[in-house]
């Protein structure tokens, strides 16, 4: 398995700077040095194509690696690589001297052959690309995730980083129709034998999947382990599917064929019950302090259904919704997507049961569409029950488009980077699965229409390979309509409606007992190592997802409501959901500054702000009148508490100000995304000073 794949075209023969130049579009020289993700987009590519990685696993005769003693060699790229980091940040200071002289061999090898680095018969350029790739890996670390021990060097560059990220969807440079440089969130325990292996903080792709970047601010109230739990409402809805709900098109089948298909929609009848949603809420809420996820299956509502749903989770002080959603087919030639809709509302705080009146900042919404088709065939017809509608002697499939893959990767601060996943999406091994496993989200949802998820069916399958590599927390969800209707001759019906499955706990059958209607899955984070196999040691800056509690919830006899409309959501958020990952990476900046190096605040501002030249020489777009306004307003809160003190309890202090409802929206949501940065910050330097305690 390759995280980058040449096209054939490309022989043995074709030289180390002519391969790069077809890459990327430019001549190999010492310029990569200007920006860390350059150059591990290089030495990934040579590493890759020539098959050279594996001398760090396996070197040639008469050859070792690392070279020298390992732990010596670690210490010194790690060095490297974080010093690196600070002359990107403040151009002027010199270059760490391996980085230089490793370069040095590179550029001089520009007209070697590709076979004399398969072999390793040119073994001084070999153990440069293994080391270069090694500092530019330390180098990109915390450009994506802002880790726990943070680098004090490089504040400012990571908040350009991230920024470039949000805006081109990879960190590098080079175009993003060559090659994609992206964050890795996490490593396998085990880690295996191919190029991923070898990096720990960042990983190149080819360009056959899309990327966006989100990064939305954590719902947190404090800095104690109480924070890091997330509670999920699974509501396996619809309840009831018909066999009427599926539908053939007319004019759709194909008969005189081989292989007998048409095409059929999916309409349910039932529709989203506001009141129960109340009730379920009223209730899971009984049981624990505040709801911050609902999650319901693929294609559960209608496009509809959405705002007045938000505005009912709004009341209830959810923070998250993950929901599959239908849309009508108007006619047979314009198919409508299916997708799922991730909203998030950072209106209030965790530990706070509901907002202030007047204190909301609006519902961001990222939207992820699926990329397969569903498809009956007659197993799964007569399964089903669904003879009736859809004749079994033909294979139906799901009249939808089949849009261009993009993956929405969506980091929720702590490390915790979900990615969704649809149906058939998660079972597909083809470069979506690829990406996945070398960016190792800490999360895949999956909403689906299926039977009973056992611990024996496909999604289980599916759900253990990304569990076990990268070590990604799956959960899937189907509706409980689906899974009643399910009845293979010679079985009974199974309750089983969702399943989660995690590296540290295994497999956990989440079922729908008698008389509920939904499940409260509880959840949290804690840390983890993080691997690489050239060498390098492990260090201990990532993220384990993992369940911890489950609880059946029937709904309350009464709701919040009294029979009153739910009002309407607070209006549209200040920021579009870009320019809010924009501020979170600059406010994850800032509070690495606070805590590392208050002498570089100011010029971590200065970045920040419109106007500054990094954008031009990195192409980017300047920022949207909003977000400049949101940029400012959060160097004024900084800047006018640095005066006095620029210690994190001082902007803690001054962001956490319950009387926010007197604000405006983008005032208030500057406070809040500049708060859990600063308290993610807090939070794990008090983790890592307890870890070094013990």
């Amino acid at each position: 398995m390759v995280e980058y794949q040449l096209g054939a075209g490309v022989s043995q023969r074709t030289t180390v700077g002519a391969l790069w130049q077809a890459i990327s579009g430019r001549p190999l020289s010492a310029d990569l040095l200007d920006w860390p993700p350059d150059l591990f987009a290089l030495t990934s590519l040579l590493l890759q194509r020539s098959g050279a990685f594996r001398f760090a696993l396996s070197p040639p005769p008469g050859r070792q690696w690392p070279p020298g003693s390992k732990s010596e060699w670690s210490t010194t790229v790690e060095a490297a690589g974080h010093a690196w980091s600070g002359v990107v940040d403040a151009p002027g200071e010199p270059l760490p001297p391996l980085l230089v002289s490793m370069m040095e061999v590179v550029v001089a090898a520009a007209t070697t052959p590709l076979e004399e680095l398969s072999t390793g018969a040119d073994w001084d350029l070999c153990a440069a690309l293994l080391t270069l790739h090694a500092i530019a890996d330390e180098a990109c670390a915390g450009l994506g995730v802002a880790l726990a021990a943070s680098n004090p060097l490089g504040c400012g560059y990571r908040g350009r980083a991230r920024e470039l990220l949000a805006q081109r969807g990879t960190l590098a440079r080079i175009s993003q129709d060559a090659v994609l440089v992206l964050p890795k969130v996490r490593t396998p325990a085990a880690p295996g034998t191919s190029i991923r292996s070898m990096s720990r903080y960042a990983t190149a792709h080819g360009p056959s999947v899309g990327v966006r970047w989100h990064k939305l601010p954590a719902r947190r109230r404090g800095t104690e382990p109480r924070a890091d739990h997330v509670n999920f409402l699974l509501l396996p809805w619809p309840l009831q599917i018909r066999a009427s709900d599926f539908r053939a098109i007319e004019g759709s089948a194909q008969r005189d064929t081989d292989e007998p298909y048409g095409f059929f929609d999916f309409d349910p009848a039932e529709r989203l019950d506001l009141d129960l949603v109340d009730r379920m809420l009223v209730a899971a809420r009984n049981e624990v302090d505040s709801i911050d996820v609902v999650c319901l299956p693929e294609s559960a509502i209608t496009e509809d259904e959405l705002a007045p749903l938000e505005a009912l989770l709004e009341s209830h002080g959810v923070a998250s919704l993950f929901t599959g959603v239908r849309r009508r087919r108007s006619r047979l030639d314009a198919l409508p997507n299916n997708w799922v809709h991730l909203g998030l509302s950072p209106q209030l705080e965790k530990g706070r049961s509901r907002p202030l009146e007047g204190s909301g900042t609006g519902w961001f919404h990222v939207r992820q569409n699926k990329h397969h088709r569903w498809s009956l065939d007659a197993g799964q017809i007569y399964q089903y029950h669904l003879g009736g509608e859809l004749h079994p002697a033909m294979r139906w499939w799901e009249a939808v488009n089949v849009p261009r893959r993009v993956l929405h990767f969506i980091e929720f601060g702590e490390g915790f980077t979900v990615v969704v996943l649809i149906c058939e999406d998660l079972a597909q091994n083809d470069e979506v699965a690829d990406l996945i496993r070398a960016i190792g989200p800490t999360g895949i949802m999956t909403p689906l229409l299926d039977g009973p998820q056992l611990a024996s069916r496909w999604s289980a399958r599916y759900a253990s390979v990304f569990a076990d590599d990268p070590g990604s927390a799956v959960l899937t969800l189907s509706a409980w309509g689906l899974v009643d209707r399910c009845r293979p001759r010679g079985h009974d019906v199974a309750r089983v409606v969702g399943l989660w499955k995690d590296p540290s706990n295994g497999f956990n059958e989440i079922p729908l007992e008698s008389g509920a209607q939904g499940i409260l899955l509880t959840a949290c984070v804690s840390p983890a190592q993080r691997h690489s196999n050239d060498g390098r040691r492990p260090v201990r800056n990532a993220v384990d997802f993992y369940a911890v509690g489950q609880h059946q919830i029937r709904p309350a006899t009464t709701g919040s409501q009294d029979g009153a409309p739910v009002r309407q959501l607070s209006g549209p958020p200040p920021l579009n959901v870009d320019d809010l990952t924009i501020l979170c990476g600059w406010a994850e900046a800032v509070a690495e500054a606070l805590a590392y190096a208050p002498s570089r605040v100011a010029a971590v501002l200065s970045d920040a702000a419109a106007g500054s030249p990094w954008r031009a020489t990195l192409g980017l777009n300047e920022p949207s009148d909003p977000l400049r306004n949101a940029l400012q307003l959060m160097d004024d809160v900084v800047s006018n508490t640095a005066a006095t003190s620029d210690h994190l309890d001082a902007i803690l202090t001054a962001v956490r100000d319950d009387s926010a409802g007197a604000e405006d929206a983008l005032t208030r949501l500057v406070r809040r995304v500049l708060l859990a940065a600063v308290e993610l910050r807090e939070g794990r330097r008090r983790r890592e000073e307890d870890h070094q305690a013990t």
